[in-house]
């Protein structure tokens, strides 16, 4: 843990900071004005013809049912195309490679996976999708998926700010504006940037090249796959889905290939989330609110950190009895990364709902694998994906409220709202059913066959290998240990699956409580209102968050990584 890397960090966190406050004024002004933008010269053409298109509907306030139904139906045809795209890329254009269709199960499951904003991948990319389901059937999903993620965030922002209202907003001008305004011109621009470190983005077949290394004194030849790389890499980051061109995602050198376009990506990665708590305080007035929720945000990444940093640092303590010098864990990571960039990466995309890697979770420490994997069963809501982090959020912060309320003995309020028993019950639900969703499928995975073969590893390793792809799954994160494949069409539909309701049947909770919300009359504040920012209101949410998921997950974590470092440790103690 050198001193260099201390300096990094306080630069990462300072300028993620410095830019949620330009970021946040502007997705206030993309979301809930119709004024141009910096942009507006460029899709303003674009915005116009697609509100033609979609008539009148696309502009008409909608209540939370209808918000829902729109969200629900553009997001299963999205599937649907994406489907038989990668059933029939065969014979669609842009396929170099002569690929052949994607198997059922498996384009069900990818399908899935970026209609979900997931991007979890059961493939090599590189050796399994043409050109075509890259560009047209995943990178549009990682433009929408995102935007979608961020409509609902704003739905719920309404509902908490409206007073007496029927409507929270249109899906499909909140789709519309966010795409055009804010996803597709970031991510050109960042493109370029990558582009510049040496990102390839081309359309040329793979490169067929003459290896140093011989065999029985001939020549060995390599193929080497090409692509349009920078252009998805910028929206997987962006847009926090995290699907990689390549299998090995931003471990890959043409994905990620020096230590400046890994700290670009970081920052893309938590830029719109971070920025969105800005977006929160100036929708409800209270700009310290805003700053209340990003510092525990912040406050629970930093933690987070701290622990996987440490322990990777560290490494294996039984190295040295074989006479192995311990420099810390350099298993499964990138030299060019080294441990603390590695560590820094799990960390942020595990605390975002992103699934990309730039090294192999599998091969951390038992306690710095614990840290990504705790990070996605608290909600992913430490700055969490692009809309789901706020809107996970701001479940908590009902839920403190709620409890602050019973400890002074008074109806709880949120923001001149009072909260009752519905706007709980919606709460709750949304809470147990996401446990629901990664303890079932997991349970039933650990039992079954065709769970345990696509397990690498067996004892407390294998089961955490199983919990975190299903946490990561029904999470909608994407990332997986990388010692789990699933390999069986058992797998692919469950995992899918899971996918699907980890997504939508959180949603609808969201959208529900947002229009309970919303059609509620504004009460001033008293003298016995709970101020929803200072450092009572952030200790009190990092508790709520804490205690709930710890709560919830302890058990299935002390059985995998807590028992795997005590078995690797033999000392009974965590450091």
């Amino acid at each position: 843990m050198e001193s260099i890397h201390w300096i990094q960090l306080s630069l990462f966190v300072g300028l993620l900071l410095l830019l949620t406050h330009p970021f946040g004024w502007y997705l206030h002004r993309v979301l809930e004005t119709k004024a141009k933008t910096i942009f507006s010269p460029v899709v303003g053409g674009c915005e116009k013809l697609l509100f033609k298109v979609l008539g009148p509907g696309a502009e008409k306030e909608q209540s939370w049912k209808q918000y829902g139904i729109s969200l629900a139906f553009f997001s299963l045809a999205g599937m649907l195309l994406t489907y038989f795209i990668l059933r029939l890329q065969h014979i669609l254009p842009l396929n170099p490679q002569n690929l052949a269709a994607v198997d059922p199960a498996l384009a069900f499951n990818t399908a899935a996976s970026f209609a979900t904003n997931t991007n979890w991948q059961s493939y090599a990319g590189e050796s399994t999708l043409s050109y075509f389901s890259q560009m047209v059937g995943l990178t549009f999903h990682n433009f929408v998926s995102a935007a979608a993620g961020i409509a609902v965030a704003a739905a719920l922002v309404r509902g908490v700010v409206r007073k007496s209202a029927l409507t929270i907003g249109n899906f499909w001008n909140d789709l519309i504006r966010v795409t055009l305004h804010l996803l597709l011109p970031l991510s050109f621009l960042l493109a370029l940037i990558f582009m510049s470190q040496g990102v390839i983005q081309n359309f040329q077949a793979d490169t067929a090249v003459t290896c140093l290394e011989t065999k029985a004194g001939q020549a060995r030849s390599q193929s080497i796959p090409q692509g349009p790389v920078a252009s998805q890499e910028a929206i997987k980051m962006l847009g926090t889905n995290g699907g990689g061109f390549f299998n090995a995602n931003s471990a890959h050198p043409y994905e990620n290939p020096t230590p400046l376009s890994n700290f670009f990506q970081l920052l893309a990665i938590l830029l719109i989330p971070s920025a969105l708590t800005r977006y929160l305080g100036l929708m409800a007035g209270n700009k310290k609110h805003g700053w209340a929720v990003w510092s525990a945000m912040a406050v629970l990444f930093l933690a987070s950190l701290l622990v996987c940093w440490r322990a990777e640092s560290l490494g294996n303590k039984r190295l040295p009895t074989a006479g192995v010098s311990r420099t810390g864990n350099m298993e499964g990571k990138e030299v060019r990364f080294g441990v603390f960039n590695s560590a820094l990466f799990a960390t942020v995309t595990t605390a975002a709902s992103c699934g990309a890697v730039n090294s192999m979770h599998d091969s951390f420490t038992p306690l710095g694998g614990l840290m990504p994997l705790l990070n996605i069963q608290l909600g992913e809501v430490v700055f969490g994906g692009v809309g789901s982090g706020l809107y996970g959020m701001l479940v908590f912060v009902i839920l403190a409220v709620f409890i602050a309320g019973l400890m002074v003995g008074r109806t709880p309020e949120y923001l001149g709202k009072k909260i009752e028993s519905a706007d709980i019950k919606l709460c709750a639900f949304y809470i147990l059913i996401s446990a629901i969703l990664i303890l079932g499928p997991a349970a039933w995975a650990a039992v079954s066959r065709w769970g345990t073969a696509g397990i690498g590893n067996d004892g407390p390793h294998g089961l955490s290998e199983i919990l975190y792809a299903f946490s990561s799954a029904a999470g909608n994160n994407g990332s997986a240990f990388a010692g789990y494949t699933a390999i069986s069409t058992m797998a692919n539909i469950v995992l899918g699956l899971a996918m699907l309701a980890g997504r939508f049947m959180l949603i609808v909770p969201v959208l529900a409580l947002a229009g309970n919300l919303a059609g509620k009359k504004a009460i001033p504040a008293g003298s016995g209102s709970f101020p929803v920012h200072g450092l009572t209101f952030i200790a009190l949410l990092i508790g709520t968050i804490l205690i709930v998921g710890l709560l919830t997950f302890f058990p299935p974590l002390s059985l995998g990584p807590v028992v795997e470092h005590f078995i690797m440790t033999g000392s009974g103690k965590l450091f």
